[in-house]
């Protein structure tokens, strides 16, 4: 089903999100969709499937105009989408949130048809397992499985490999170029340009909400650079070791439960001014780990210490961790981190715990607009969480953060952002925040943790199998180490 769209714009109050974007994506093509954070690309494709109503223009399938008012709309034509952040059903199963939005059959039917996909995707889903037990690339695997038994025609990806291994990646691959094969449009919107050259059959480039290039495969990407950024991105330039100095959170045979096989390690030290990269698959233990330096997570048995306290094992940890100016920022950010109804400028009221809960006027007001324009945060103070990109979403946090906070927790700080996003994200976090702050933070890109630790720590299967510095290690041994390979 060819899908064309004809001079779309799209406005939220006084901001343009999109403006006179013409583009076709071709039935049995896989067709990428990049840009910056903020470009436009998640709002076009929101239009496309009835979440979001466009402002002006046109948009037709196989010739025929059509209006997607609404996701039942979408869904007439076969429209499907998997989001950067998870549209499930936390509390039900695998196999009930399976089965949502597709013809009702019976039970086992539903369980034979997941198997069936789970085993042509590689992917390995529990049907009886809560979907809130589920990591965010489990859930995203689930939800695109959703969408082929759905027998969905149009397939729109908002950054696919986020959060799953490179296993399963290497699986997922020639799965989308089948089914492009077999008559499926694919939209990618992505914003890594290897998986682009290696997906697709078109790019479309948008900036600031217009279209500044498309082009064929093969992919030229300095021209894709300059279209996506106006410049091409000045090469990362690895910064010196940082000096170390007291300790700030020490773990003590801990044990604990969560992700496939929970958390066990015997003595861990993170000191100041550390950056330590945790590494591992998906559910190797590493997000139990951010969770319990957190307070957020409770041991079943040992210890967990910042500075000279110990972490109460009871619901006070959080509180205690937050006091002692610890800040974790979840991958999650619209389920865990940002309230997504509620304005850009109550969220700084109610980071100020000496304001009443709803405090609004001139000095709140003031202190958003600021935040915005430090943070380069395309929005108003107006705008609530849910109607910024990812990437904006991500410097809203950053914007929270109390620059005086000694431990810093962040699981995958760049995810779904751009290149220059994600390198504006660690220059604030290594150049504005206090050197003296302890960093750790968890990614699945190998090259984001060798560049920006200072040590690494591989997991796998609930363990800490290597805790080297990163001047002593490289890409092949930490790869070998995931994979429960002795370096």
């Amino acid at each position: 089903m060819e899908v064309e769209f004809q001079h779309i714009s799209k406005r939220f109050g006084t901001v343009q999100a999109l403006s006179d974007v013409s583009l076709t994506a071709h039935s049995g093509s896989i067709h990428g969709l990049i840009g910056e954070n903020g470009a436009g690309k998640s709002t076009l494709m929101k239009i496309l499937t009835g979440y979001q109503a466009k402002s002006g223009g046109d948009i037709f399938i196989d010739g025929e105009s059509v209006r997607l008012e609404t996701p039942d709309d979408a869904a007439k034509y076969s429209i499907g989408m998997l989001y950067q952040e998870p549209m499930d059903f936390p509390p039900l199963t695998v196999l009930e949130n399976f089965s949502l939005g597709c013809p009702v059959l019976a039970r086992e039917q539903f369980k034979a048809s997941l198997k069936r996909l789970c085993s042509d995707f590689g992917f390995e889903l529990n049907p009886g397992r809560r979907v809130e037990l589920l990591t965010i690339g489990e859930r995203q695997q689930m939800e695109l499985l959703r969408l082929i038994h759905c027998e969905t025609r149009i397939l729109i990806l908002d950054e696919p490999t986020t959060g799953i291994s490179p296993a399963q990646k290497a699986l997922l691959f020639p799965a989308l170029k089948k089914l492009a094969a077999e008559g499926m449009t694919i939209l990618l919107v992505s914003h890594k340009l290897d998986e682009v050259a290696s997906l697709c059959d078109e790019v479309t480039v948008l900036r600031n909400g217009q279209v500044t290039h498309h082009t064929s495969a093969p992919f030229h990407f300095p021209e894709l650079l300059e279209a996506m950024f106006g410049t091409v991105p000045e090469q990362k330039v690895k910064s010196a070791p940082r000096q170390t100095g007291e300790v700030i959170l020490c773990m003590d045979a801990v044990q604990a439960g969560g992700e496939r096989q929970g958390l066990e390690l015997n003595t861990f030290t993170a000191k100041s001014g550390e950056i330590i990269g945790l590494a591992g698959l998906d559910g190797a233990g590493q997000a139990t780990f951010l969770r319990l330096a957190a307070g957020l997570d409770i041991p079943a048995s040992g210890k967990v210490q910042l500075f000279s306290t110990k972490l109460p094992a009871s619901k006070k940890a959080s509180r205690v961790a937050s006091k002692l100016k610890t800040v974790f920022l979840p991958a999650d950010r619209l389920e865990e981190a940002l309230f997504t109804d509620i304005s850009i400028s109550d969220h700084f009221s109610l980071r100020d715990r000496n304001n009443s809960f709803w405090q609004r006027g001139h000095k709140n007001r003031t202190r958003a607009n600021a935040g915005i324009a430090t943070f380069s945060i395309k929005g108003t103070a107006d705008n609530t969480a849910d109607d910024l990109s990812g990437g904006n979403q991500q410097r809203l946090l950053l914007a929270l953060l109390n620059p005086k906070s000694r431990l810093i927790l962040l699981e995958n700080p760049t995810r779904g952002l751009d290149i220059r996003s994600g390198q504006w994200v660690w220059n604030y976090l290594t150049k504005t925040l206090s050197s003296e702050a302890c960093i750790l933070f968890s990614s699945p890109e190998l090259d984001e943790i060798l560049h920006y630790s200072d040590r690494i720590l591989v997991f796998y299967n609930g363990e800490i199998v290597l805790d080297s510095p990163t001047c002593e290690t490289n890409h092949g041994s930490v790869a070998a180490a995931m994979t429960g390979m002795q370096p």
